[in-house]
């Protein structure tokens, strides 16, 4: 009988042995050979290991050894997780990892406390290692729009998969998936967009426009001094150093202010709820966020500016506050008077969410000179990003013969055929015009729900990518003290039993800091019934929540 430490290491090693590293795997059985010094033991040993990896090889199966006897050996000091045999689409659910209680060895946003355990997901639900089963109304960060579980996207990408081509190096090769979805992605424009970067992630992809838009300046003069970026306040384009200091996020870009870019300028967002004046029209009020804008040009240099970028649809940074209709026009109109680029942020509001296939597309007469795109692209599926660019862009790129940026993972073809997938569906459910038609429902409901609650002081939003911001006053609009965390408890009791629902919080609406807001992104293939489902949860959570805060 094998005793349990060593059961252990020879699942360990089978770990390794069916990993990506198989010469990692093979040094480490070998040392598990070298010290076993019983003969039987020894022959015991060379069994699991090497056979679970020839099981591996001949079948496509991993089988992943579990080790439920552990936890009262351990006395819960491991964590302790389901895994089952790995057989795609079947979701994976078990592994045992000898780690000290309520400690993880993935390094997440949050440390002070342990998440669930998600083991499975299928449609619009996810399933805990202790037996719940949770309503996805927030599709992570707004990524699964198809649910989890396609098992039209889980069969492209096992199809790519075996072709032995899951990457190609753009240095080198073109490849068919990449090709396609790019084309697809231009064609979805309407041709307005005219080359497409891609990329693994809505950081990346920003990093990419924003090298596009200095890269343009550079090609037409060495010595261009155009190298101002205009954001806005309470924005968030991404995590990575460039696309941080282009953010007007400051909760998460206080730790790393020493390493953020110096020419990054903000103006204000396109905030109604709390900016527009009373009885203000929305063409006053576009008109006085145009003038802002061209005045802060004018103050910086028009000759020094490269790039104003802006969210259609401000997601976690403001809580889903689209923009005032007229609003993208006016400020390109500015752009264009002084040469600079517009580029639109479209890495969570884009991909059919906002009831439209580009949030931009719902402005008439708008074209963007540069896009971004992530999180429902993939679907959740892979991981992956893009850029387009406009055909002006691509004319004067065009006279270097080269774009003097680059990624390892870049137009990866396994990436490239899920995304293709992920379009194919949209198209062939007709799924934007779903969300286009339900969301009418889905806010109205809201607002009868909701709208009177005396802490909801604005519900908003386009499509499935809908807010809803919290207050003390209703009347005042004033905010709760940020260390009650309002919208932090909103999130937790939502996820705990029995409403077992996500639902998307954040801070900082107001100023930065103050302000607190929660945010409903279901999947597109969401009924009316679970419509009804989300709001019934979350009007039953407010209500809890708002029993237990002492403001005094």
């Amino acid at each position: 009988m094998i005793s349990n430490t060593i059961f252990i290491i020879i699942y360990l090693a089978s770990t390794c042995l069916i990993g990506a590293n198989v010469g990692i795997g093979v040094v480490f059985g070998a040392l598990i050979l070298g010290v076993a010094r019983d003969p039987s033991l020894r022959g015991q040993l060379f069994n699991y290991v090497f056979l679970g990896f020839a099981f591996s090889e001949a079948t496509g199966y991993f089988p992943l050894f579990t080790f439920k006897d552990l936890q009262a050996l351990l006395n819960k000091n491991f964590l302790v997780v389901e895994w089952l045999l790995i057989s795609p689409p079947k979701p994976h659910a078990f592994v045992s990892l000898p780690v000290q209680s309520g400690v993880f060895f993935h390094l997440g946003e949050d440390m002070d406390r342990p998440h669930p355990v998600i083991v499975s997901g299928k449609g619009n639900y996810l399933y805990t290692a202790d037996g719940r089963e949770i309503f996805d109304a927030s599709s992570g960060a707004a990524v699964t729009c198809l649910g989890h579980g396609n098992k039209r996207v889980i069969r492209r990408i096992a199809a790519q998969l075996k072709t032995g081509l899951p990457y190609a190096s753009s240095t080198f090769w073109s490849n068919i998936p990449a090709e396609e979805l790019s084309k697809a992605l231009i064609l979805s424009t309407n041709g307005i967009m005219s080359k497409v970067y891609l990329c693994s992630s809505g950081s990346e992809a920003t990093e990419a426009g924003i090298k596009a838009s200095l890269y343009y300046h550079w090609v037409l003069d060495k010595n261009t001094s155009r190298n101002i970026i205009i954001s806005r306040d309470r924005s968030y384009h991404g995590n990575t150093i460039g696309a941080l200091s282009i953010s007007g996020f400051a909760s998460r870009k206080e730790p790393y202010i020493p390493l953020l870019m110096k020419n990054v300028y903000f103006v204000s967002s396109c905030y109604p709820y709390r900016q527009r004046y009373e009885g203000e029209s929305d063409a006053t009020f576009v008109a006085r966020k145009a003038a802002e804008l061209e005045a802060l040009i004018l103050k910086l240099g028009a000759e020094k500016v490269s790039t104003f970028i802006a969210e259609p649809v401000v997601g976690a940074a403001l809580g889903c506050v689209p923009f005032v209709p007229g609003y993208l026009k006016a400020m390109q109109i500015v752009c264009r008077k002084y040469g600079v680029h517009f580029m639109v942020d479209e890495v969570m509001c884009g991909m059919g969410r906002t009831g439209t296939f580009h949030a931009w597309q719902a402005e008439p007469d708008f074209r963007p000179d540069i896009q971004t795109m992530g999180k429902g692209l993939g679907a959740g599926y892979q991981p992956i990003g893009a850029m387009m660019i406009s055909e002006d862009i691509f004319k004067v790129f065009s006279k270097s013969g080269v774009f003097v940026h680059g990624q390892t993972y870049e137009g990866m073809p396994v990436q490239a055929s899920a995304a293709l997938e992920v379009l194919r569906i949209f198209q062939d459910k007709n799924l934007v015009a779903h969300v286009a038609k339900l969301s009418i429902y889905f806010q109205e409901l809201l607002n009868y729900v909701l709208g009177d609650h005396p802490n909801v002081g604005d519900i908003r939003g386009k499509g499935f990518l809908l807010g809803i911001e919290i207050v003390e006053d209703k009347l005042t609009k004033k905010p709760f003290n940020p260390q009650l965390r309002v919208a932090a408890r909103l999130q937790k009791l939502a996820l705990s039993s029995p409403y077992n629902m996500t639902i998307y919080q954040s801070t900082g609406t107001v100023d930065g800091i103050s302000g607190d807001h929660i945010m409903l992104a279901p999947s597109f293939l969401v009924t009316k019934k679970d419509i009804d489902h989300i709001v019934d949860v979350l009007s039953k959570v407010i209500k809890k929540t708002f029993e237990n805060i002492d403001t005094k």
